[in-house]
């Protein structure tokens, strides 16, 4: 496979295997074990010393081209799919950590990150400190003799605040503590955490890498030396592994990526926009605009804006019920990065497990409203904003 192709390129081919039948679209190899031809080859696969599949909670060949196109297009060396991506964060996680050690994450995380670092790792004698990741300071003062991991999201989940990774990356090669990044919002079509210096990057492929509504998969990427030492072992005895048809279903999913990714974002900065001039609007946050509050570290780290909008409507949570109940095309869901434009109402899915005080210091409010933008007509989608927005009472 060329290194030099571009991502359109190999979002289609990347890690392609053929069978002898030579076919087009890549086979499902739906198994659970695989066969030796002699006692003494197995003994010499599960040694190590041939190459081959053992067994599929370990990978599987399906799973395999999954996990070489992310490595191609991420720019990574090695790669476990999982079977969501919180099974990614988690693993990515607590694969590195023992007793006795400490987390720095950002306190702007998707509910189920913040509540594996800040109520599951403690559990086991992890240690967690949670910080405003907007502030390098922040991060460098949270730092202990012990802090092994700095974890973040950026932009975050759902106010879209953006944490600046290079920055994060120098503070943790200071104390020898790893970076994950979880780049769901980005996408890795419009930030690469691995050339900014971060050591691990996350995805949760549910959202815009299948981008239809069809399947759960999540995936780790990092340097093959972090993967052999840490996430091996701990991926072959927990067994988070990815379905291989999941991953056939990614690797569908995958090959439009560009396509859909680029209309998504053009819909979600028009919708921004549309959404800044309303009265009944308080504001709009969305990595495009030259008013969102850290329009400098996103010109320095991103490529585009998001597929994602944040915007808080002044009549609270009432006025968000409203404007969503009233919308024809876009749907309420908690899901995000699908080809249907999605809207949730945060303080009451996503991150209703904080506190009132938790989620105030993050910036939601009860107005506070998620729209994930689909691949439908702007105009469309614009008037149906229009149309909700006129049955909130002002």
């Amino acid at each position: 496979m060329s290194k030099t192709w571009r991502p359109a390129t190999q979002l289609v081919h990347g890690g392609t295997l053929r069978s002898q039948y030579g076919e087009t679209s890549e086979a499902i190899y739906l198994t659970q074990g695989f066969v030796y031809d002699t006692s003494e080859a197995a003994e010499a696969r599960f040694k190590g010393e041939t190459d081959g599949y053992i067994y599929a909670r370990y990978g599987s060949p399906t799973n395999d081209m999954f996990e070489k196109r992310m490595c191609m297009l991420e720019g990574a060396e090695d790669a476990r799919a999982t079977a969501s991506g919180m099974a990614a964060v988690s693993a990515a996680i607590l694969c590195q950590v023992k007793a006795g050690d400490h987390i720095v994450a950002a306190r702007a995380l998707f509910g189920s990150c913040r509540w594996v670092v800040e109520t599951l790792a403690p559990k086991y004698g992890i240690e967690c400190t949670l910080v405003d990741g907007r502030d390098l300071k922040n991060w460098e003062e949270a730092i202990r003799p012990n802090t092994k991991v700095f974890f973040l999201e950026s932009p975050t989940n759902p106010t879209l605040e953006v944490v600046d990774i290079a920055g994060v990356a120098r503070l943790a090669n200071q104390v020898g503590a790893k970076v994950v990044v979880d780049n769901v919002f980005a996408t890795p079509l419009f930030q690469k955490p691995l050339e900014l210096g971060a050591h691990i990057v996350v995805y949760s492929a549910t959202k815009h890498i299948d981008g239809q509504g069809r399947c759960l998969g999540g995936v780790v990427l990092a340097d093959k030396a972090w993967i052999d030492e840490n996430l091996h072992d701990y991926f072959r005895h927990t067994g988070p592994a990815m379905s291989p048809f999941n991953a056939w279903t990614l690797l569908k999913g995958i090959e439009t990526l560009p396509l859909r990714v680029r209309q998504q974002t053009q819909n979600a900065a028009k919708i921004a926009d549309f959404l800044a001039e309303q009265n009944k609007v308080a504001k709009v946050i969305y990595p495009g605009r030259e008013d969102h509050p850290q329009a400098d570290i996103i010109a320095r780290q991103m490529t585009g804006g998001s597929t994602l909008v944040a915007f808080e409507l002044k009549g609270g949570k009432e006025a968000a019920f409203a404007l969503q109940n009233a919308l024809d095309i876009i749907k309420i869901s908690n899901n995000l990065g699908d080809s249907k434009s999605l809207i949730t109402h945060p303080a009451t899915t996503t991150h209703k497990n904080l506190t009132e005080e938790a989620r105030a210091e993050l910036g939601i409010s009860p107005g506070t409203v998620r729209l994930s933008a689909g691949i439908e007509d702007t105009d469309d989608l614009i008037e149906d904003f229009a149309k909700a927005l006129a049955r909130v009472s002002a």
